[in-house]
């Protein structure tokens, strides 16, 4: 007996030495970003220093004294609208394809999109925009985003579709409403949860573009994985700047995707799981 709960604390410290060595693994790195971004000029390519007066130059410098802010503005609206659309699109394609039982490839060819790589679709999509007048516009940046935010997200939604039953929209029915008004008054209330998620992973794949955003945006325009990638230059990077930067684009993220995680591991899957 003595022994078995000696093993039994043993394994309990294993597991907590592992889950504290991958919680240090995955911080160490937010940590380095934040040291970086409040370190004085004179040391911050030093990674390898941890001892300074820390100072709030470079969060200045990149919030009051640059562009940073105006495209934070640019990619929360590209994003915002981005996301609106593809709801908007997407929750009905992914009811459809619950609704409608279609077989596993016909389900698959919905991220042919996300199969490919971006270089493929960069150039027709480019000479659409110019010829639309588009190019170096928040525009031109959200249809891009849509070519793979769409499919995402109708993917994501079909699993949560798949677990509504479909008593509650026949019986909705049966009270008078017409099948849209089941859907939209009876079925998306029933999947808010998975609706949020979506619009946050959607958010997040729109918000983190920087391959679309870099081509077809200048100036104006300009989103905020341009701009963090503007810090590197020819004299070389401006890493507390470039950190400051990286801090704004990601934590907020981070911290609302920690909320709902238990809805994006699932939303991912989901559109797999049933036939």
């Amino acid at each position: 007996m003595t022994n078995t709960v000696g093993q039994s604390r043993l394994a309990s410290l294993v597991v907590a030495l592992v889950v504290a060595l991958a919680i240090v693994v995955v911080l160490f790195p937010f940590l380095w970003i934040f040291l970086a971004s409040i370190k004085p000029a004179s040391v911050v390519a030093l990674p390898d220093v941890w001892t300074f007066s820390p100072t709030a130059r470079n969060w200045n410098d990149v919030l009051l004294g640059s562009d940073v802010p105006k495209n934070i503005l640019n990619s929360l609206i590209v994003s915002v609208v981005t996301v609106s659309v593809a709801l908007f699109t997407g929750a009905p394609a992914a009811y459809s394809f619950s609704r409608y039982k279609t077989g596993a490839g016909f389900r698959f060819t919905i991220l042919a999109a996300e199969m490919m790589p971006p270089a493929i679709l960069i150039l027709p999509l480019f000479l659409i925009l110019y010829q639309l007048g588009l190019i170096d516009s928040l525009m031109g940046v959200i249809l891009a985003h849509l070519t793979f935010v769409v499919p995402v997200i109708t993917w994501f939604l079909i699993g949560f579709f798949d677990d509504v039953p479909r008593e509650l929209e026949d019986q909705a029915m049966i009270d008078g409403y017409t099948r849209f008004q089941a859907f939209y008054k009876v079925i998306l209330p029933a999947i808010r949860p998975g609706i949020a998620a979506a619009a946050v992973f959607g958010f997040v794949l729109s918000w983190n573009d920087m391959f679309y955003a870099l081509i077809l945006t200048g100036g104006e325009s300009k989103t905020l994985p341009v701009a963090i990638a503007g810090f590197w230059t020819f004299r070389g990077i401006d890493m507390g700047k470039m950190a400051v930067a990286i801090l704004i684009a990601v934590v907020p993220i981070l911290i609302v995707s920690f909320f709902i995680q238990k809805h994006l591991v699932r939303g991912l899957g989901g559109g797999a799981v049933k036939f």
